[in-house]
């Protein structure tokens, strides 16, 4: 305790580390305050009921859990970081069919900027899309949306030019969020996106824990925290766990002296992307509500509305659980060739003068590098599934609706904390302090 104490006031000696935090801190501030101002136009009355009745369930516990409860606030920040993620979504999977953005890719911080530009466009869009639709769906009461019968209305007053003002509001805020965790990226500590979305599921612990006890009492809710402990050892422990590769770099002379001769290895986590995975696979569970609402209220649209309403619209349906555990499998591969590329690694060691013992140069260090890739990716796209997945499926035998998302929220808080104190361990440890993690 003394030791993390010590460690702690450490991290405000630093000027530098020092000035981050707080500008961190700053920026957290300011999110949080804008996700509690509600729209403009929004029955204060009908968003008490929602909060105390505890009604939503569905996809909008999905939305407003990585949202933070601005959603159910109806808040300026409403929309979150979920805009952004989708639309980057969207571009690294268009990387691969269109060329453009593959040499954009390729072309480093260059084409890296402008990759970036598109992916704020296309947040706007999606922004602008995402407010429309949910303004129309508490104007409604959607069901499939809101997962809820009741009849509340958001907006008494509906009206165009209302629901033009809600909508601009809502997408200037999704702007506004999108601007600050690029803040935090470039000025602050940690990664802004993910931090975001710490502070956001963080925020919805405690109203998920009075939820579990009031559907299904202290028990359940012991139970629950029982599993939650001993989930988040083992996510720790994995979360840490690395395979190293070892690479060994010959030796050369370059004048008169000798350069080289030395081993090193190549870390390759367990977990290879980490939390991404997950949100991703949220996000593409999040598109045919989207586009639901786009359907005909009758006929063939009805019935769409109404598979995707008994199938999709409950975390603990047997076809909700097996395609969100196929999709983060498959999310899990495709970040993972995304973030360690064999072929870009194996020139990088072959121009660097290294190999790995046993294995020759060029292709075949790539092959071989590909094979323990796919071999560990296996092992961690289950873990992830099954972080994500066995919290649900037990609250789903005590009939608990409304709070699904228990290990999606311990592995996201858990990743992005020990990511954010890695980075302030290297702060530190440059510096010639010890670190959190040391």
């Amino acid at each position: 305790m003394r030791s993390s104490l010590s460690n702690l006031s450490n991290m405000f000696r630093v000027p530098d580390l020092r000035n981050k935090v707080l500008f961190t801190l700053l920026i957290v501030g300011i999110y949080l305050l804008g996700a509690n101002v509600p729209c403009p136009g929004i029955s204060y009355k009908a968003v008490h009921e929602a909060s105390t009745s505890g009604t939503h369930g569905g996809v909008f516990s999905l939305l407003n859990l990585f949202s933070g409860g601005a959603l159910a606030r109806f808040a300026v920040f409403g929309l979150g970081i979920m805009p952004y993620i989708t639309a980057s979504i969207i571009i690294q999977l268009l990387m691969v069919v269109i060329p453009k953005f593959e040499k954009w890719r390729d072309e480093g911080p260059t084409g890296q900027k402008k990759l970036t530009q598109v992916t704020r466009y296309a947040t706007i869009v999606l922004a602008l899309l995402q407010s429309t639709t949910l303004v129309y769906a508490f104007h409604s009461g959607s069901p499939i949306l809101l997962g809820t019968t009741s009849s509340l209305d958001y907006i008494p007053k509906f009206s165009i030019p209302l629901v033009l003002l809600i909508v601009l509001t809502m997408t200037a805020g999704t702007v506004v969020v999108m601007w600050l965790a690029e803040l935090i990226t470039q000025r602050g500590v940690g990664q802004g996106m993910s931090l975001l979305i710490f502070v956001n599921v963080v925020a919805t612990m405690p109203a998920g824990g009075i939820a579990i006890e009031r559907q299904a009492g202290w028990l359940a809710l012991a139970l629950v925290i029982g599993v939650s402990v001993v989930l988040l050892g083992f996510i720790v422990y994995v979360e840490l766990a690395q395979r190293r590769i070892p690479v060994t770099f010959a030796k050369r002379v370059v004048g008169r002296r000798m350069y080289g001769g030395q081993s090193t290895y190549i870390p390759m986590k367990v977990n290879t992307g980490g939390v991404v995975p997950i949100i991703f696979a949220n996000s593409v569970l999040y598109f045919p509500f989207l586009l639901s609402n786009l359907l005909p209220s009758k006929g063939w649209g009805l019935s769409v509305q109404t598979w995707i309403n008994s199938n999709l619209a409950q975390p603990n349906n047997l076809t909700y659980i097996a395609l969100y555990g196929l999709l983060i499998i498959a999310f899990a591969y495709f970040y993972a060739q995304l973030t360690f590329n064999p072929e870009q690694q194996a020139d990088i060691i072959r121009k660097q003068g290294g190999y790995i013992p046993g294995i020759r140069p060029g292709p075949p260090t790539e092959r071989h590098l590909q094979r323990i890739l796919n071999r560990i990716n296996l092992p961690g796209s289950l873990w992830l599934a099954a972080v994500a997945l066995l919290p649900a499926v037990m609250l789903s035998l005590f009939h608990i609706e409304n709070y699904p998302f228990a290990g999606t929220t311990l592995l996201i808080a858990v990743v992005v904390a020990l990511e954010t104190m890695k980075q302030v361990d290297s702060q530190l440890m440059m510096r010639n302090y010890e670190g959190f993690l040391s």
